[in-house]
């Protein structure tokens, strides 16, 4: 028999909380990922239709398919992966961004 009656529905409330945090963090991976992949996409278009370096729009949807890529990781739980492919992402459409 347990000691303290009530520390049950204590364990099962911190589970609770562990798998709101837990979708929480999957929610918001894979839309922030979604998001940075279609700002990237749009970048990538929006520079492709000018007289920037063909380098510049590269990267712009190289980094974006990265993000696409965190935002599936994300949505699957990995959502310290896909935090760092987020980063990676972005640095790398910063990067495309530099050379024009």
């Amino acid at each position: 028999m347990n000691a303290h009656p009530d520390s049950e529905p204590d364990i099962r409330e911190e589970y609770d909380d562990q798998d709101v945090d837990a979708r929480r963090a999957r929610w918001t991976a894979s839309g922030t990922g979604a998001l940075l992949a279609l700002a990237g996409l749009a970048a990538a278009a929006f520079r492709l239709s000018g007289t920037a370096p063909a380098l510049v729009p590269a990267a712009y949807a190289f980094g974006a398919v990265v993000c696409a890529l965190a935002a599936v990781l994300g949505s699957r739980g990995r959502t310290r992966r896909a935090l760092w492919l987020l980063i990676a992402g972005v640095m790398v459409m910063a990067w495309g961004d530099q050379f024009d």
